[in-house]
Protein backbone atom coordinates (compact mmCIF):
# COMPACT_ATOMS: atom_id res chain seq x y z
CA UNK A 1 0.00 0.00 0.00
CA UNK A 2 1.56 3.62 -1.18
CA UNK A 3 2.56 5.85 1.58
CA UNK A 4 1.04 9.18 0.76
CA UNK A 5 2.48 11.32 3.90
CA UNK A 6 4.39 10.41 7.08
CA UNK A 7 3.92 13.36 8.99
CA UNK A 8 7.12 14.53 11.02
CA UNK A 9 5.13 15.61 13.77
CA UNK A 10 2.89 12.93 13.95
CA UNK A 11 2.98 10.85 17.35
CA UNK A 12 4.09 6.89 17.36
CA UNK A 13 2.91 4.36 18.24
CA UNK A 14 4.38 2.97 21.19
CA UNK A 15 5.43 -0.86 20.95
CA UNK A 16 3.25 -2.55 23.61
CA UNK A 17 0.68 -1.03 21.02
CA UNK A 18 1.89 -2.52 17.93
CA UNK A 19 2.62 -6.09 19.52
CA UNK A 20 -1.29 -6.06 21.13
CA UNK A 21 -2.29 -5.18 17.63
CA UNK A 22 -0.74 -7.77 16.04
CA UNK A 23 -1.09 -10.79 18.91
CA UNK A 24 -4.91 -10.38 18.72
CA UNK A 25 -4.40 -11.16 14.58
CA UNK A 26 -2.00 -13.83 15.75
CA UNK A 27 0.78 -12.30 14.22
CA UNK A 28 4.48 -11.56 15.22
CA UNK A 29 6.64 -8.44 14.44
CA UNK A 30 9.82 -8.76 13.86
CA UNK A 31 11.89 -6.92 16.86
CA UNK A 32 13.53 -4.32 14.41
CA UNK A 33 10.64 -3.46 12.56
CA UNK A 34 8.52 -2.77 15.55
CA UNK A 35 9.26 0.91 15.64
CA UNK A 36 8.98 1.69 12.03
CA UNK A 37 5.18 0.21 12.07
CA UNK A 38 4.88 2.22 14.64
CA UNK A 39 5.71 5.31 12.76
CA UNK A 40 3.59 4.71 9.72
CA UNK A 41 0.69 3.65 11.91
CA UNK A 42 1.06 6.98 13.78
CA UNK A 43 1.20 8.74 10.28
CA UNK A 44 -1.98 6.98 8.99
CA UNK A 45 -3.97 7.89 12.64
CA UNK A 46 -2.70 12.16 12.38
CA UNK A 47 -4.29 11.81 8.84
CA UNK A 48 -7.21 9.63 9.22
CA UNK A 49 -8.48 12.70 12.49
CA UNK A 50 -8.00 14.99 9.60
CA UNK A 51 -10.33 13.41 7.94
CA UNK A 52 -12.57 13.03 10.60
CA UNK A 53 -12.53 16.68 11.30
CA UNK A 54 -13.75 17.67 7.61
CA UNK A 55 -17.27 18.55 7.21
CA UNK A 56 -18.88 16.03 5.69
CA UNK A 57 -20.18 15.86 1.81
CA UNK A 58 -23.57 15.53 2.47
CA UNK A 59 -26.43 16.53 0.55
CA UNK A 60 -28.75 19.41 2.85
CA UNK A 61 -32.51 19.87 1.66
CA UNK A 62 -34.21 23.24 1.17
CA UNK A 63 -36.70 22.91 3.77
CA UNK A 64 -38.56 26.60 2.05
CA UNK A 65 -38.50 24.79 -1.20
CA UNK A 66 -39.51 21.30 0.73
CA UNK A 67 -41.47 22.60 3.48
CA UNK A 68 -42.91 19.83 6.52
CA UNK A 69 -45.57 20.70 8.55
CA UNK A 70 -48.18 18.34 10.46
CA UNK A 71 -45.22 15.73 11.97
CA UNK A 72 -46.66 12.94 14.88
CA UNK A 73 -45.23 9.58 15.50
CA UNK A 74 -47.23 6.32 16.15
CA UNK A 75 -44.98 5.39 18.82
CA UNK A 76 -46.56 8.99 21.00
CA UNK A 77 -49.66 8.59 19.61
CA UNK A 78 -50.54 5.18 19.03
CA UNK A 79 -54.27 5.50 18.23
CA UNK A 80 -53.23 7.69 15.00
CA UNK A 81 -51.29 4.62 13.58
CA UNK A 82 -54.41 3.00 11.68
CA UNK A 83 -54.53 -0.71 12.71
CA UNK A 84 -50.65 0.15 12.37
CA UNK A 85 -50.06 1.46 9.24
CA UNK A 86 -48.47 4.15 9.90
CA UNK A 87 -45.42 4.74 11.84
CA UNK A 88 -45.48 8.41 11.14
CA UNK A 89 -47.78 11.09 9.51
CA UNK A 90 -47.21 14.33 8.13
CA UNK A 91 -47.03 16.78 5.51
CA UNK A 92 -44.07 17.40 2.76
CA UNK A 93 -44.75 19.00 -0.73
CA UNK A 94 -42.72 21.07 -2.88
CA UNK A 95 -43.94 24.38 -3.47
CA UNK A 96 -42.61 25.05 -7.08
CA UNK A 97 -42.52 21.41 -8.27
CA UNK A 98 -40.93 20.34 -11.85
CA UNK A 99 -43.91 18.69 -13.29
CA UNK A 100 -47.74 17.31 -12.31
CA UNK A 101 -47.35 13.83 -13.16
CA UNK A 102 -48.40 12.60 -9.19
CA UNK A 103 -50.61 15.86 -8.97
CA UNK A 104 -53.32 15.50 -6.50
CA UNK A 105 -51.65 12.19 -5.28
CA UNK A 106 -50.77 10.87 -1.46
CA UNK A 107 -47.96 8.70 -1.82
CA UNK A 108 -46.35 7.32 1.94
CA UNK A 109 -42.71 6.38 2.30
CA UNK A 110 -41.77 3.11 3.96
CA UNK A 111 -39.96 3.82 7.31
CA UNK A 112 -36.96 2.93 5.87
CA UNK A 113 -36.65 5.81 3.58
CA UNK A 114 -34.64 9.13 4.81
CA UNK A 115 -36.64 12.54 4.95
CA UNK A 116 -34.96 15.01 6.92
CA UNK A 117 -36.30 15.91 10.40
CA UNK A 118 -38.22 13.01 10.77
CA UNK A 119 -37.38 9.73 12.97
CA UNK A 120 -36.95 6.83 10.96
CA UNK A 121 -37.31 3.69 12.97
CA UNK A 122 -36.58 1.03 10.21
CA UNK A 123 -39.56 -0.89 11.78
CA UNK A 124 -36.75 -1.36 15.25
CA UNK A 125 -36.41 0.39 18.45
CA UNK A 126 -32.00 -1.45 17.80
CA UNK A 127 -31.26 2.09 16.60
CA UNK A 128 -32.72 5.74 17.06
CA UNK A 129 -32.06 7.65 13.99
CA UNK A 130 -33.46 11.45 12.68
CA UNK A 131 -31.83 11.40 8.99
CA UNK A 132 -30.45 15.27 7.97
CA UNK A 133 -31.02 14.57 4.37
CA UNK A 134 -33.97 13.17 1.95
CA UNK A 135 -33.87 10.57 0.11
CA UNK A 136 -33.69 10.99 -3.67
CA UNK A 137 -36.92 9.11 -4.45
CA UNK A 138 -38.51 11.72 -1.63
CA UNK A 139 -37.66 14.64 -3.54
CA UNK A 140 -38.41 13.20 -6.87
CA UNK A 141 -41.69 12.53 -5.33
CA UNK A 142 -42.17 15.64 -4.13
CA UNK A 143 -40.72 17.57 -7.46
CA UNK A 144 -43.74 15.18 -9.45
CA UNK A 145 -46.33 17.04 -7.61
CA UNK A 146 -46.97 14.29 -5.28
CA UNK A 147 -47.63 15.04 -1.47
CA UNK A 148 -45.58 12.62 1.06
CA UNK A 149 -48.53 12.35 4.02
CA UNK A 150 -46.47 10.04 6.09
CA UNK A 151 -44.11 7.04 6.97
CA UNK A 152 -45.84 3.68 6.55
CA UNK A 153 -44.51 1.50 9.27
CA UNK A 154 -42.45 -1.60 8.46
CA UNK A 155 -41.06 -5.09 10.30
CA UNK A 156 -38.14 -5.09 12.32
CA UNK A 157 -34.95 -4.14 10.34
CA UNK A 158 -36.80 -5.02 7.39
CA UNK A 159 -35.97 -8.61 8.32
CA UNK A 160 -39.69 -10.44 8.77
CA UNK A 161 -42.58 -11.10 6.79
CA UNK A 162 -45.48 -11.42 9.11
CA UNK A 163 -46.77 -8.12 9.96
CA UNK A 164 -46.47 -8.46 14.11
CA UNK A 165 -42.66 -7.40 14.51
CA UNK A 166 -42.53 -3.73 13.89
CA UNK A 167 -41.67 -1.71 16.76
CA UNK A 168 -44.52 0.72 16.02
CA UNK A 169 -46.96 -2.62 16.89
CA UNK A 170 -49.07 -4.93 14.98
CA UNK A 171 -50.16 -3.91 11.12
CA UNK A 172 -53.36 -5.68 10.50
CA UNK A 173 -54.79 -7.16 6.94
CA UNK A 174 -57.38 -4.85 5.16
CA UNK A 175 -59.61 -7.41 4.52
CA UNK A 176 -59.56 -8.99 8.30
CA UNK A 177 -58.00 -7.74 11.65
CA UNK A 178 -55.40 -10.10 13.07
CA UNK A 179 -54.30 -11.55 9.63
CA UNK A 180 -50.94 -10.15 8.59
CA UNK A 181 -50.61 -8.27 5.73
CA UNK A 182 -46.88 -9.71 5.03
CA UNK A 183 -43.47 -7.83 5.58
CA UNK A 184 -41.87 -5.95 5.46
CA UNK A 185 -43.65 -3.36 3.78
CA UNK A 186 -46.53 -4.22 6.08
CA UNK A 187 -47.78 -0.61 6.71
CA UNK A 188 -47.39 0.25 2.82
CA UNK A 189 -49.48 -2.57 2.49
CA UNK A 190 -51.99 -1.66 4.21
CA UNK A 191 -52.40 2.26 3.93
CA UNK A 192 -52.83 1.31 -0.06
CA UNK A 193 -55.50 -1.67 0.57
CA UNK A 194 -57.81 0.47 2.63
CA UNK A 195 -57.34 3.80 0.71
CA UNK A 196 -55.66 5.26 3.18
CA UNK A 197 -53.05 6.74 0.70
CA UNK A 198 -53.47 6.61 -3.10
CA UNK A 199 -49.46 4.96 -3.57
CA UNK A 200 -46.78 3.99 -1.17
CA UNK A 201 -43.38 3.22 -1.41
CA UNK A 202 -41.74 -0.34 -0.47
CA UNK A 203 -38.49 -2.14 -0.35
CA UNK A 204 -38.00 -5.28 -1.89
CA UNK A 205 -34.79 -7.69 -0.65
CA UNK A 206 -36.72 -10.74 -0.88
CA UNK A 207 -39.91 -9.98 -1.75
CA UNK A 208 -40.85 -7.28 0.76
CA UNK A 209 -42.97 -5.42 -1.89
CA UNK A 210 -44.59 -8.39 -3.58
CA UNK A 211 -45.31 -9.96 -0.29
CA UNK A 212 -47.30 -7.29 1.25
CA UNK A 213 -49.18 -6.23 -2.11
CA UNK A 214 -49.92 -9.97 -2.53
CA UNK A 215 -51.52 -10.15 0.71
CA UNK A 216 -53.07 -7.04 0.58
CA UNK A 217 -54.76 -7.08 -2.53
CA UNK A 218 -52.63 -4.36 -4.48
CA UNK A 219 -49.88 -4.02 -7.06
CA UNK A 220 -46.47 -4.22 -6.10
CA UNK A 221 -43.40 -3.53 -8.34
CA UNK A 222 -40.13 -4.63 -7.61
CA UNK A 223 -38.28 -2.82 -10.87
CA UNK A 224 -35.23 -3.74 -12.48
CA UNK A 225 -32.20 -3.97 -10.53
CA UNK A 226 -30.88 -0.25 -10.65
CA UNK A 227 -33.52 1.15 -12.22
CA UNK A 228 -34.69 3.65 -9.00
CA UNK A 229 -31.97 4.95 -6.50
CA UNK A 230 -31.32 3.56 -3.88
CA UNK A 231 -29.84 6.84 -2.69
CA UNK A 232 -30.95 7.44 1.29
CA UNK A 233 -32.31 4.67 2.02
CA UNK A 234 -31.30 1.79 5.05
CA UNK A 235 -29.72 -1.08 2.90
CA UNK A 236 -30.03 -4.59 4.11
CA UNK A 237 -27.66 -6.21 1.06
CA UNK A 238 -26.04 -3.89 -1.89
CA UNK A 239 -26.84 -6.30 -4.68
CA UNK A 240 -30.91 -7.35 -3.68
CA UNK A 241 -31.49 -3.81 -2.71
CA UNK A 242 -34.68 -2.70 -4.66
CA UNK A 243 -37.50 -0.05 -4.00
CA UNK A 244 -40.52 0.72 -5.68
CA UNK A 245 -44.09 1.13 -6.82
CA UNK A 246 -47.31 -0.27 -4.72
CA UNK A 247 -50.71 1.10 -5.90
CA UNK A 248 -54.04 0.21 -6.30
CA UNK A 249 -53.77 -0.25 -10.14
CA UNK A 250 -51.36 -0.75 -12.40
CA UNK A 251 -51.83 2.54 -13.86
CA UNK A 252 -51.29 4.45 -10.98
CA UNK A 253 -47.84 1.85 -10.29
CA UNK A 254 -46.59 3.08 -14.23
CA UNK A 255 -47.11 6.74 -12.41
CA UNK A 256 -45.17 6.29 -9.72
CA UNK A 257 -42.33 4.58 -11.16
CA UNK A 258 -42.19 7.46 -13.93
CA UNK A 259 -41.71 9.86 -11.42
CA UNK A 260 -38.97 8.21 -9.08
CA UNK A 261 -36.83 6.26 -11.88
CA UNK A 262 -33.94 6.58 -13.73
CA UNK A 263 -30.15 7.40 -12.32
CA UNK A 264 -29.07 9.93 -9.68
CA UNK A 265 -25.66 10.13 -10.27
CA UNK A 266 -25.18 8.89 -6.64
CA UNK A 267 -26.04 4.68 -5.99
CA UNK A 268 -23.58 2.67 -7.95
CA UNK A 269 -26.68 0.23 -8.23
CA UNK A 270 -27.44 2.22 -11.51
CA UNK A 271 -26.43 2.90 -14.82
CA UNK A 272 -24.94 5.82 -15.82
CA UNK A 273 -27.95 6.46 -18.63
CA UNK A 274 -30.67 3.78 -20.23
CA UNK A 275 -31.95 3.80 -23.43
CA UNK A 276 -34.19 6.61 -24.50
CA UNK A 277 -38.17 6.63 -23.54
CA UNK A 278 -37.63 3.90 -21.29
CA UNK A 279 -39.19 5.87 -18.98
CA UNK A 280 -42.31 6.76 -19.95
CA UNK A 281 -44.24 3.98 -18.57
CA UNK A 282 -47.35 5.57 -18.78
CA UNK A 283 -46.87 7.00 -22.17
CA UNK A 284 -45.46 3.49 -23.04
CA UNK A 285 -48.69 1.88 -21.37
CA UNK A 286 -51.04 4.28 -23.05
CA UNK A 287 -50.28 3.35 -26.62
CA UNK A 288 -49.89 0.28 -25.85
CA UNK A 289 -53.86 -0.16 -25.60
CA UNK A 290 -54.39 2.55 -28.05
CA UNK A 291 -52.49 0.45 -30.53
CA UNK A 292 -54.49 -2.84 -29.78
CA UNK A 293 -56.55 -3.36 -33.04
CA UNK A 294 -58.53 -5.79 -31.05
CA UNK A 295 -59.08 -4.26 -27.63
CA UNK A 296 -61.29 -7.52 -26.63
CA UNK A 297 -57.76 -9.39 -27.06
CA UNK A 298 -54.76 -6.83 -26.22
CA UNK A 299 -52.18 -9.28 -25.37
CA UNK A 300 -52.40 -10.38 -29.00
CA UNK A 301 -48.72 -11.60 -29.90
CA UNK A 302 -47.88 -11.64 -25.97
CA UNK A 303 -45.70 -14.76 -25.37
CA UNK A 304 -46.08 -16.12 -21.74
CA UNK A 305 -44.34 -18.34 -20.13
CA UNK A 306 -46.16 -20.22 -16.66
CA UNK A 307 -43.21 -21.51 -14.68
CA UNK A 308 -43.59 -25.06 -13.79
CA UNK A 309 -41.17 -24.97 -11.07
CA UNK A 310 -43.08 -22.02 -9.84
CA UNK A 311 -46.19 -23.79 -8.98
CA UNK A 312 -44.26 -26.68 -7.17
CA UNK A 313 -42.71 -24.65 -4.26
CA UNK A 314 -42.58 -26.02 -0.78
CA UNK A 315 -45.92 -25.10 0.95
CA UNK A 316 -48.13 -24.36 -2.05
CA UNK A 317 -52.02 -23.77 -1.01
CA UNK A 318 -54.29 -25.50 -3.70
CA UNK A 319 -56.70 -22.83 -3.23
CA UNK A 320 -54.04 -20.53 -4.69
CA UNK A 321 -52.27 -22.99 -7.13
CA UNK A 322 -56.08 -23.55 -8.74
CA UNK A 323 -57.02 -19.46 -8.70
CA UNK A 324 -53.73 -18.30 -10.32
CA UNK A 325 -54.18 -21.16 -13.21
CA UNK A 326 -57.64 -19.65 -13.86
CA UNK A 327 -55.76 -16.35 -13.87
CA UNK A 328 -53.32 -17.77 -16.66
CA UNK A 329 -56.22 -19.10 -18.29
CA UNK A 330 -58.53 -15.72 -18.43
CA UNK A 331 -54.65 -13.92 -20.25
CA UNK A 332 -55.18 -16.48 -22.82
CA UNK A 333 -58.82 -14.90 -23.68
CA UNK A 334 -56.94 -11.73 -23.86
CA UNK A 335 -54.80 -12.98 -26.87
CA UNK A 336 -51.45 -14.07 -25.30
CA UNK A 337 -49.61 -17.06 -26.43
CA UNK A 338 -49.31 -19.17 -23.08
CA UNK A 339 -47.04 -22.21 -22.96
CA UNK A 340 -45.13 -24.15 -20.24
CA UNK A 341 -41.51 -23.72 -19.65
CA UNK A 342 -39.36 -24.85 -17.04
CA UNK A 343 -36.23 -23.54 -15.15
CA UNK A 344 -35.20 -26.35 -12.84
CA UNK A 345 -32.59 -24.36 -10.80
CA UNK A 346 -35.56 -22.31 -10.10
CA UNK A 347 -36.80 -24.56 -7.08
CA UNK A 348 -33.22 -24.07 -5.46
CA UNK A 349 -32.72 -20.42 -6.23
CA UNK A 350 -34.13 -19.13 -3.07
CA UNK A 351 -32.34 -21.49 -0.72
CA UNK A 352 -28.97 -20.00 -2.23
CA UNK A 353 -30.28 -16.46 -1.36
CA UNK A 354 -30.71 -17.83 2.24
CA UNK A 355 -27.15 -18.57 2.47
CA UNK A 356 -25.86 -15.84 0.80
CA UNK A 357 -27.59 -12.87 2.78
CA UNK A 358 -26.33 -13.23 6.36
CA UNK A 359 -22.19 -12.49 5.14
CA UNK A 360 -23.07 -9.29 3.35
CA UNK A 361 -26.13 -8.76 4.90
CA UNK A 362 -25.29 -8.49 8.45
CA UNK A 363 -22.63 -6.76 7.76
CA UNK A 364 -24.07 -3.71 5.67
CA UNK A 365 -27.67 -4.20 7.04
CA UNK A 366 -26.99 -4.47 10.97
CA UNK A 367 -23.69 -3.42 11.34
CA UNK A 368 -24.24 -0.30 8.53
CA UNK A 369 -20.26 -1.59 6.62
CA UNK A 370 -21.15 -0.72 3.01
CA UNK A 371 -17.52 -0.69 2.12
CA UNK A 372 -16.67 -0.72 -1.23
CA UNK A 373 -19.43 1.15 -2.85
CA UNK A 374 -19.64 4.40 -4.10
CA UNK A 375 -22.53 6.04 -3.15
CA UNK A 376 -24.39 8.25 -0.40
CA UNK A 377 -23.02 6.97 2.70
CA UNK A 378 -25.55 7.83 5.64
CA UNK A 379 -22.30 8.86 8.19
CA UNK A 380 -24.83 10.31 10.94
CA UNK A 381 -26.91 6.35 10.66
CA UNK A 382 -22.92 4.51 10.71
CA UNK A 383 -21.99 6.48 13.99
CA UNK A 384 -24.73 4.99 15.80
CA UNK A 385 -23.82 1.37 14.29
CA UNK A 386 -20.92 -0.82 16.28
CA UNK A 387 -18.63 -3.23 14.89
CA UNK A 388 -20.63 -6.02 16.51
CA UNK A 389 -24.49 -5.60 17.92
CA UNK A 390 -24.50 -4.64 22.03
CA UNK A 391 -26.60 -6.79 23.81
CA UNK A 392 -29.34 -3.69 24.18
CA UNK A 393 -29.17 -3.70 20.27
CA UNK A 394 -29.76 -7.31 19.63
CA UNK A 395 -32.20 -7.58 22.41
CA UNK A 396 -34.45 -5.13 20.94
CA UNK A 397 -34.21 -6.82 17.16
CA UNK A 398 -36.74 -8.89 15.84
CA UNK A 399 -36.36 -13.09 15.50
CA UNK A 400 -35.85 -12.46 11.67
CA UNK A 401 -33.09 -9.99 13.05
CA UNK A 402 -31.74 -11.95 15.56
CA UNK A 403 -31.97 -14.91 13.52
CA UNK A 404 -30.04 -13.15 10.27
CA UNK A 405 -26.98 -11.70 13.11
CA UNK A 406 -26.38 -15.15 14.55
CA UNK A 407 -26.07 -16.30 11.20
CA UNK A 408 -23.68 -13.72 10.06
CA UNK A 409 -21.16 -14.74 12.90
CA UNK A 410 -21.84 -18.12 12.28
CA UNK A 411 -21.33 -18.48 8.71
CA UNK A 412 -18.23 -15.71 8.73
CA UNK A 413 -16.99 -17.69 10.92
CA UNK A 414 -16.84 -21.39 10.14
CA UNK A 415 -16.96 -20.64 6.56
CA UNK A 416 -14.93 -17.39 5.86
CA UNK A 417 -15.81 -15.45 2.28
CA UNK A 418 -15.97 -18.66 0.28
CA UNK A 419 -19.44 -19.51 1.03
CA UNK A 420 -20.85 -15.82 -0.22
CA UNK A 421 -18.33 -16.14 -3.19
CA UNK A 422 -19.62 -19.51 -4.47
CA UNK A 423 -23.02 -18.32 -3.55
CA UNK A 424 -22.88 -15.25 -6.05
CA UNK A 425 -21.29 -17.52 -8.66
CA UNK A 426 -24.64 -19.81 -8.47
CA UNK A 427 -26.65 -16.71 -8.79
CA UNK A 428 -24.98 -15.78 -11.48
CA UNK A 429 -25.64 -18.24 -13.01
CA UNK A 430 -29.31 -17.86 -12.66
CA UNK A 431 -29.32 -14.65 -14.14
CA UNK A 432 -26.45 -12.89 -16.21
CA UNK A 433 -26.35 -12.47 -19.84
CA UNK A 434 -23.24 -11.37 -21.12
CA UNK A 435 -21.37 -11.04 -24.62
CA UNK A 436 -17.77 -12.32 -25.45
CA UNK A 437 -16.72 -9.11 -27.06
CA UNK A 438 -13.90 -11.23 -29.30
CA UNK A 439 -15.80 -13.53 -30.92
CA UNK A 440 -19.13 -12.20 -30.09
CA UNK A 441 -20.76 -15.13 -28.54
CA UNK A 442 -23.87 -14.44 -26.06
CA UNK A 443 -24.40 -16.69 -23.30
CA UNK A 444 -27.84 -16.05 -21.72
CA UNK A 445 -28.33 -18.37 -17.89
CA UNK A 446 -30.96 -20.41 -16.75
CA UNK A 447 -34.28 -17.53 -16.40
CA UNK A 448 -32.84 -15.44 -19.61
CA UNK A 449 -32.32 -18.75 -21.57
CA UNK A 450 -36.41 -19.53 -20.85
CA UNK A 451 -37.10 -15.34 -21.24
CA UNK A 452 -35.30 -15.92 -25.42
CA UNK A 453 -38.70 -17.34 -25.98
CA UNK A 454 -41.64 -15.67 -24.29
CA UNK A 455 -41.71 -11.96 -22.95
CA UNK A 456 -42.92 -12.84 -19.62
CA UNK A 457 -42.81 -16.03 -17.18
CA UNK A 458 -45.86 -15.97 -14.72
CA UNK A 459 -46.49 -18.13 -10.92
CA UNK A 460 -48.07 -17.51 -7.84
CA UNK A 461 -46.80 -14.07 -5.89
CA UNK A 462 -47.00 -16.33 -2.99
CA UNK A 463 -47.52 -19.99 -2.12
CA UNK A 464 -49.89 -19.56 1.20
CA UNK A 465 -52.13 -16.77 2.33
CA UNK A 466 -51.77 -14.60 5.14
CA UNK A 467 -51.31 -15.95 8.49
CA UNK A 468 -53.14 -15.38 11.87
CA UNK A 469 -51.19 -13.16 13.92
CA UNK A 470 -49.95 -14.03 17.66
CA UNK A 471 -51.85 -12.11 20.26
CA UNK A 472 -48.88 -11.21 22.38
CA UNK A 473 -45.86 -12.50 19.80
CA UNK A 474 -42.86 -12.18 22.29
CA UNK A 475 -43.98 -15.27 24.72
CA UNK A 476 -43.49 -16.79 21.44
CA UNK A 477 -40.11 -18.45 20.43
CA UNK A 478 -37.63 -17.46 17.43
CA UNK A 479 -38.75 -21.06 16.04
CA UNK A 480 -41.92 -20.85 15.98
CA UNK A 481 -42.49 -16.93 15.16
CA UNK A 482 -40.05 -18.04 11.86
CA UNK A 483 -41.58 -20.78 11.44
CA UNK A 484 -44.48 -19.37 9.91
CA UNK A 485 -41.99 -17.74 7.10
CA UNK A 486 -40.93 -20.95 5.84
CA UNK A 487 -41.63 -21.18 2.03
CA UNK A 488 -42.98 -18.08 1.79
CA UNK A 489 -40.47 -16.44 -0.56
CA UNK A 490 -39.64 -19.26 -2.61
CA UNK A 491 -41.30 -17.23 -5.75
CA UNK A 492 -40.09 -13.67 -5.00
CA UNK A 493 -36.42 -14.10 -3.71
CA UNK A 494 -34.76 -15.28 -6.50
CA UNK A 495 -35.51 -12.18 -8.52
CA UNK A 496 -34.18 -10.01 -6.05
CA UNK A 497 -30.78 -11.71 -7.05
CA UNK A 498 -31.22 -11.98 -10.55
CA UNK A 499 -32.24 -8.11 -11.15
CA UNK A 500 -35.39 -8.99 -12.96
CA UNK A 501 -38.64 -7.15 -12.48
CA UNK A 502 -41.70 -8.70 -11.05
CA UNK A 503 -45.27 -7.45 -10.43
CA UNK A 504 -47.71 -8.87 -8.64
CA UNK A 505 -51.25 -7.79 -9.02
CA UNK A 506 -54.16 -9.30 -7.19
CA UNK A 507 -56.44 -12.34 -8.76
CA UNK A 508 -59.06 -13.03 -5.90
CA UNK A 509 -59.33 -14.29 -2.45
CA UNK A 510 -58.62 -17.68 -0.90
CA UNK A 511 -59.59 -19.12 2.10
CA UNK A 512 -57.14 -18.46 5.40
CA UNK A 513 -55.85 -21.64 6.97
CA UNK A 514 -57.31 -20.79 10.25
CA UNK A 515 -60.45 -19.82 9.81
CA UNK A 516 -61.83 -21.31 6.08
CA UNK A 517 -64.77 -18.25 6.18
CA UNK A 518 -61.85 -16.04 6.19
CA UNK A 519 -61.14 -14.87 2.72
CA UNK A 520 -57.92 -13.34 1.93
CA UNK A 521 -56.30 -11.82 -1.07
CA UNK A 522 -53.55 -13.37 -3.43
CA UNK A 523 -51.69 -12.42 -6.24
CA UNK A 524 -50.24 -13.85 -9.46
CA UNK A 525 -46.55 -12.81 -10.13
CA UNK A 526 -45.10 -11.66 -13.76
CA UNK A 527 -41.14 -11.19 -13.90
CA UNK A 528 -40.15 -9.68 -17.48
CA UNK A 529 -36.68 -9.54 -18.89
CA UNK A 530 -34.23 -6.69 -17.14
CA UNK A 531 -35.16 -3.13 -17.63
CA UNK A 532 -38.47 -4.52 -19.64
CA UNK A 533 -40.46 -3.56 -16.49
CA UNK A 534 -42.99 -2.01 -19.06
CA UNK A 535 -43.76 -5.52 -20.23
CA UNK A 536 -44.95 -6.71 -16.70
CA UNK A 537 -47.31 -3.47 -16.81
CA UNK A 538 -48.80 -4.31 -19.70
CA UNK A 539 -49.90 -7.81 -19.02
CA UNK A 540 -51.02 -6.49 -15.35
CA UNK A 541 -52.81 -3.54 -17.06
CA UNK A 542 -54.51 -5.51 -19.34
CA UNK A 543 -55.69 -8.09 -16.57
CA UNK A 544 -57.30 -5.32 -14.44
CA UNK A 545 -58.90 -3.52 -17.40
CA UNK A 546 -60.71 -7.27 -18.18
CA UNK A 547 -61.26 -8.62 -14.68
CA UNK A 548 -62.84 -7.31 -11.24
CA UNK A 549 -60.28 -9.31 -9.12
CA UNK A 550 -62.23 -9.13 -6.21
CA UNK A 551 -65.42 -11.25 -8.07
CA UNK A 552 -62.72 -13.29 -9.97
CA UNK A 553 -63.85 -17.43 -8.46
Amino acid sequence: MSVVTLGEDAPRLAPEEIHTLSSKAGLKIRADHVDDFGRLLGALDQSVQSILDDEDYYPKPDLEKYPRTDICYALDSPEKSDKGGWASKCNFKCVSPTSKLLQGKTIALKDNVAVAGIRCTNGTAAMDWTPQLDATIATRIMDASGTITGKAACENACMEGVSDTSVTGKVHNPYADNYSCGGSSSGSGRLVGTGSVDMAIGGDQGGSIRIPSSMCGIVGLKPSWGLVPYTGIISLEYTIDHTGSMTKTVQDAALLLEAIAGPDGIDDRQPPFLPEGILQYTKNLDDFFNSSDNHSRPLAGVRIGVLEEGFTIPNMDPNIFSLCKKAIDQLTSLGADVKNVSVPAHGNAAVVWMCSMPIAGGRQGLLSDMSGRKQLYLTDRVKLSGKTLTQEAFDKLSPGGQNLYLRYLYLEGKYGPELHAKCSNLLRKLSLSWCDGINQRRRVDDYDHVLKDVDVLVMPTLPSPPCKLFDEPSKHGPLERLSRNVGLVGNTAPFNSTGHPALTVPVGFVPAHEDENVKLPCGLQIVGKKWNDIDCLKIGAAWEKAVNWKEFT
